[in-house]
């Protein structure tokens, strides 16, 4: 076996398609589109680059079959917050073989330690946490947008390679066709209705005070979980930007308190009913296909961020903004499903959230750690 990295288009094209291989007999498997893994490793495109840096391999076997996978990157702004300096690895795949996949590891291994690294944590993303990030180990069922999928046997490759759970990544359901339960919907809708209080979805025609309203609430929401550190107005930028495309303006709302942006609340259709079968490729057909299954219209949601002011956190924002999002959905007569994916176990004011929507598990991930 050799590992080789991907400088060319050739070992682009072969990083891009091992998962042909891997997957072939997954029917729940949704290939993602090679433009959106592409976008994370090109330095014009990901903003993380500014303050980071980033490489990646694939695997090829003594028949010159490419059999694997592996990514490995290191956000400078992030990487000392720990305890001990931390870089990352993610986009791993890699055929049924402990052999092949601890070379793997080995190689992002070797090269977080040759840049200064003490722990490697994966499988996640060199970008946001909503997108690629951990290891699906329950739930193996088709995956929304952005959300990463994986084999069973995975698992056993990062426990036996002597990876440790740092936290558990929680995605639950909602089924639209059950109504909230009835102590839920009355403290919404008492909270809907009070004095001060005013609901706003997002409206692109006036983005940039939407989004700068975001990054107002998540950053002051957020400020005291372990390692967190503010989210920038331009990454802020481009993920709407990538979102456009696919994006229902009344399925992201606001919560304001006498004006003050308080509570917020990001969904978007799950555009990976929209790019099965496509095979990755965007294409002329393809988006011709794409632009089909748009107009028809598809029936999971995702909620892909939520967060609320710590001033404003348990007066049930929240509640009253699945109320008004549900004002919206009920009647279009289309959405069967919103997917709230995903929630740290760590994070137990959000967990209290879902499971007073009455929400059902669905899916459960791991962010994994080594000691290098």
């Amino acid at each position: 076996m050799k590992i080789v990295p991907v400088k060319d288009k050739g070992t682009k094209r072969e990083f891009l398609n091992v998962v042909d291989t891997i997957y072939q007999n997954d029917h729940n498997w949704i290939r993602p589109l090679d433009q959106d893994i592409e976008k994370i490793f090109d330095e014009e495109q990901n903003p993380f680059f500014k303050h980071g840096q980033c490489t990646r391999w694939i695997l090829v076997d003594n028949k010159g079959q490419t059999i694997g996978r592996v990514a490995a990157f290191i956000n400078e702004k992030k990487a000392h917050h720990y305890e001990q300096p931390t870089g990352g690895m993610g986009f791993f795949e890699c055929i049924d073989k402990k052999e092949a996949a601890f070379l793997l590891f080995d190689t992002a291994k070797n090269w977080l330690l040759s840049k200064g690294m003490k722990v490697m944590e994966g499988p996640i993303n060199f970008g946001e946490n909503d997108q690629f990030w951990g290891l699906l180990v329950e739930g193996f069922t088709p995956p929304s947008y952005g959300m990463n999928y994986h084999l069973p046997y995975y698992q056993k490759f990062f426990t036996e390679y002597g990876f440790e759970t740092a936290y558990e990544q929680l995605t639950n359901h909602i089924n639209l066709s059950i109504p909230f339960p009835e102590r839920f919907t009355k403290i919404a809708n008492w909270v809907a209705n009070k004095p001060g209080y005013t609901f706003e979805h997002f409206k692109k025609s006036d983005s940039q005070k939407y989004i700068k309203d975001l990054m107002e609430i998540y950053n002051d929401g957020w400020k005291d979980f372990e390692n967190f550190v503010p989210i920038k107005q331009e990454v802020l930028e481009e993920s709407f930007k990538q979102m456009e495309v696919i994006m229902d303006e009344k399925l992201i709302w606001f919560a304001y308190a006498n004006g003050e942006p308080a509570s917020f609340v990001v969904i978007i259709p799950d555009a990976n009913q929209m790019i099965k079968g496509l095979d990755g490729k965007l294409g002329l057909l393809e988006k011709l296909k794409f632009a089909y299954r748009r107009w028809v219209g598809v029936t999971r949601m995702r909620a892909i961020v939520m967060g609320t002011k710590s001033a404003y956190q348990k007066h049930g924002l929240e509640s009253a903004l699945f109320i008004k999002l549900k004002e919206y959905v009920i009647p279009k007569n289309q959405y069967k499903e919103l997917e709230l994916s995903w929630v740290g176990d760590f994070n137990e004011k959000m967990i209290a959230v879902h499971q007073a929507t009455g929400a059902t598990f669905g899916k459960r991930h791991l962010t994994l750690r080594k000691v290098l």
